[in-house]
């Protein structure tokens, strides 16, 4: 019998960004976005002990204590629960800015742990990291939830439960507009936005819109995706943190979107369109929208079904430590 080939001392991965929640599925529902996301370069130590070297790229003063730190924590979860006779040792690189609603916590502990999940002797399933992110996302947010890691870790649509990754399949030919102000918007603010009364109502709406958004996507049916894709119960308490968004929205189902609504904690927006051109013209109406505003933004336009978070053979040249 062949002998195992000893892994890597030194993995680099990638993590895209998405959107979280896709308006009807409130911390249970992601996809993700070709272009933009976070690096992770991971060494393997022998020390075994959990390190953070560095944190570049476009966010400044993260922590490099591993238990305040997202990505860092991820890592320490997964070193407890297998406890590993050895370390790792993280440089990160930060592609995402915090507070923008595309995922920036989560790309961080996903693209370190599938970098560090390449250095163990016996890689674990993509499914079976997902424990070790949620702890992680627990840093940034104060809460376990999954809508944006199940998107990375498996790529396209994903529903995220505490227990379970699903992917919901979804027509090559539908893409999202994703568009970025240049604002700042925490995660625990937007979330502390949310407190207070819901009528029984509000949750029969918006458990029936994420239903017909579901089954509109696993049948391709824009009807249906048509009909359901509007967030009664979170972008109301929201959308007023969010500069100009129902201008921004507007834009969005100007172009004839599916819906459009708000990603993540905001204040970046979303729309879903089922063909590339529609999408690519409405985020230069949606950027125009915020620039009304006398907001700069940023703009990405993917396939729904987009990409996981992948290994990469090789650093560009201004990533290298």
């Amino acid at each position: 019998m062949a002998a195992h080939a000893r892994p890597p001392h030194l993995a680099h991965a990638f993590a895209p960004a998405s959107v979280g929640n896709v308006g009807v599925g409130f911390d249970l529902l992601g996809h993700s976005v070709a272009g933009a996301g976070d690096r992770a370069e991971v060494r393997r130590i022998e020390e075994p002990v959990v390190r953070i070297a560095a944190i570049r790229g476009c966010v400044e003063g993260l922590p490099l204590d591993p238990r305040h730190n997202t990505a860092g924590t991820a890592l320490l979860s997964l070193h407890r629960a297998l406890k590993l006779p050895f370390g790792f040792e993280l440089v990160l690189h930060k592609g995402i800015a915090l507070g923008s609603g595309m995922g920036g916590s989560a790309a961080s502990c996903v693209a370190a742990l599938v970098a560090a999940n390449a250095l163990l002797e016996q890689p674990l399933s993509r499914e079976a990291l997902y424990p070790f992110a949620l702890d992680g996302e627990a840093v940034a947010s104060g809460s376990r939830h999954g809508d944006n890691l199940g998107s990375m870790l498996l790529g396209g649509l994903v529903l995220a439960t505490h227990e379970r990754l699903v992917r919901i399949a979804v027509p090559a030919a539908w893409h999202c507009a994703l568009v970025h102000p240049h604002v700042v918007l925490e995660t625990r603010r937007a979330r502390a936005a949310l407190a207070g009364h819901y009528e029984l109502g509000e949750f029969v709406a918006q458990s029936s819109n994420l239903a017909l958004v579901l089954t509109g996507c696993q049948r391709g049916d824009a009807t249906l995706v048509r009909e359901g894709l509007k967030d009664v119960l979170v972008e109301p308490r929201r959308a007023p943190l969010i500069p100009h968004f129902a201008q921004v929205k507007q834009a969005a189902l100007d172009h004839h979107a599916l819906g459009a609504s708000i990603s993540g904690a905001g204040p970046s927006v979303f729309g879903w369109y089922d063909n590339r051109a529609d999408a690519e013209a409405a985020s230069v109406a949606m950027q125009a929208a915020f620039a009304d505003a006398g907001l700069d933004s940023d703009a990405w336009v993917s396939p729904i079904e987009g990409p996981a978070a992948e290994l990469m053979d090789s650093l560009d040249q201004d990533s290298q430590p």
